[in-house]
Parts: structure tokens; C-alpha cells; sequence
């Protein structure tokens, strides 16, 4: 191969031969096996791509929220509660002799986070999150890392798209400066339109559309799902790839969920039969974000 320097060896020496049982070889290997070698997995191309990419996404997102005046703070992982009484709890063995009550692994830092925000306007956390879902598909973890934002003072739901669309797309822009190798490598190997999708989602707005628009996309393309669509059922997984990556070929908000969908907090819209919330749906993925305004009217 051509090469811009040429380099010319006199001696060899030998520091440590690798042992003859070491499981990595000159080839590549699926993902399957190196998740069997933990502990090695990080030395092969793709997981220390994968941890170099995670490491600039979350200095992304935190340059983002620093920049917004965003507050971060530390929510527990071992926790009393659940989010929204899902019941998808891992429940920590002991608790009730230690804590003289049951105790679990968080799911959300929700709670906390809304209660801080009502003091300190902007805030965030960002940390491990543990669901005891039993579902085995790439949707679903036993253990993940989480961002919750919440804002005070906020009455119009596209004031929270504008900062979701744009912790997404400044991150997204970070890990493409500062990962562009990595990306690469994970365009040519892994994914083919990785960078192409990238790039398109930080070149222009994201798609916003309601749940009644997306019902009557769905509803014209019935053929091409297994579970049918009416106006009130839930978007199942593929509904939600097929707005993203094949309607929209971009990101794009589904808004204005039916109230009998979501939690009793999200704040009612004029019709009656609306909340104002958000899923933030991206091609080869599916949702990416929820989030919602909260009802402060009483009564």
C-alpha cells in the first residue's frame, strides 16, 4: 500500500507474548460473542467506537443544558416509589429489614425532578433507570441511562418541542465533530445510512404533527400494517417506524395524544379529548422522547 512514510526496523523485542487462550483474533466478531467477553469487548474497533460516540453524546447534551440554564441534579437510584404505578419494578432484596419498608431501583426521576424544578425553574437529570419488563426486543432494558428535563413556567407545547428538538439535534452535531471517525467506522461496517440519516436530522426541522394527523397517514396506508388504526388506539412499533422512516424520512413529534392515553397530570387541551404531550419518533429507532406540559389548573 502507499503510505506517506516509509519506516525501517533494525530489531524487534518481544515485552510479553499474548497468551495463547486470548479470545480476540485478527478478524471481526459479532456482537453476540463479544458480549460474552465483557470484560474485553471495549479492546475490538466497535466497542471502543461505541464508548468514545456515548462519551461525546453525554457532553453533548450537557453543554446543552448548561448552555439553557439548566440545573443537573442527582436523583436516588434506590427509591420508595414508581412512576406513574406501571409496576415494572425491580425490588431490592433486604429493604424491609434495612429500610423497615419495601425499596426499589428507580424506573424515573421524574418525581424528584418536577418537585426541584418548582424551586429552581430549569433542571435535569441524567442517570441509570432500571425496568423489570419481561419484552425481549431492542425496546426494551433491564437497565438504561436516562435524561428527564423539566421547565417551569411553560404553557404552549411547542416551546417544549424547540428545546427538545434542539438538545437532540446540538448533541447530534457534537458527536459528529467530535466522532467523526467513529461514525465512519460505524457507517461503513455497521449501518450504511448512519451518516446520511446523522446529518439530515441537524440540517433542518423536525416534522411536527398531531395524533389525529398521524391516525389519517396511517389509515391510508392500512395495508401495510398488521394491527389497525383508529382514532384512540395506541401507536404500535410499526406505526411509529413507518411515520419516521418512511413518511417523514426525518424526526418528527406526534402531538395531542387522547387524554384517555396518558397520565392524569398532562394538561388538557381546549377540545376536551386532547392532552398536550409529545413522542419524539426517529427512522430506525422509533421514539425517542415523551414528554408532555402539566396541568396547573385546579379544579
Amino acid at each position: 500500500r502507499e503510505q506517506n512514510k516509509e519506516l525501517q526496523v533494525s530489531s524487534v523485542k518481544v515485552l510479553g507474548e499474548c497468551d495463547g487462550t486470548y479470545p480476540l483474533q485478527k478478524k471481526r466478531h459479532s456482537t453476540e460473542f463479544l458480549r460474552s467477553i465483557g470484560h474485553l469487548r471495549m479492546r475490538g474497533n466497535t466497542g471502543s467506537a461505541v464508548l468514545r460516540v456515548r462519551n461525546a453524546a453525554g457532553e453533548g447534551l450537557h453543554s446543552f443544558f448548561r448552555d439553557q440554564e439548566f440545573i443537573l441534579t442527582n436523583t436516588p437510584i434506590l427509591t420508595a416509589h414508581d412512576c406513574e404505578g406501571a409496576g415494572e419494578v425491580f425490588k431490592v432484596h433486604g429493604s424491609e429489614k434495612f429500610f423497615k419498608r419495601p425499596v426499589y431501583l428507580t424506573v424515573s426521576g421524574q418525581l424528584q425532578a418536577e418537585t426541584t424544578a418548582s424551586a429552581m425553574s430549569r433542571v435535569y437529570t441524567f442517570g441509570p433507570t432500571f425496568r423489570a419488563e419481561e419484552s425481549m426486543t431492542s425496546r426494551h432494558l433491564a437497565e438504561f441511562w436516562m435524561l428527564e428535563a423539566e421547565m417551569a413556567f411553560i404553557d404552549q407545547l411547542d416551546t417544549l418541542l424547540d428545546v427538545a428538538e434542539a438538545s437532540i439535534q446540538e448533541s447530534t452535531r457534537y458527536v459528529l465533530e467530535n466522532c467523526s471517525e467513529d461514525i465512519a467506522f460505524f457507517n461503513q461496517w455497521i449501518d450504511k445510512s448512519l451518516l446520511e440519516r446523522l446529518q439530515k436530522s441537524i440540517d433542518k426541522p423536525f416534522v411536527r404533527m398531531s395524533y389525529t394527523e398521524a391516525i389519517e397517514v396511517l389509515q391510508k396506508h392500512q395495508d401495510k400494517f398488521t394491527y389497525p388504526t383508529t382514532w384512540g388506539s395506541s401507536l404500535q412499533s410499526e406505526h411509529e417506524k413507518y411515520l419516521a422512516s418512511e413518511y417523514c424520512q426525518q424526526p418528527v413529534f406526534i402531538t395531542d395524544y387522547p387524554a384517555e392515553q396518558k397520565p392524569f397530570y398532562m394538561r388538557a387541551n381546549d377540545d376536551g379529548k386532547t392532552v398536550g404531550c409529545f413522542d419524539l419518533l426517529v427512522p430506525g429507532i422509533g421514539e425517542l422522547i415523551g414528554g408532555s406540559l402539566r396541568e396547573e389548573r385546579l379544579g
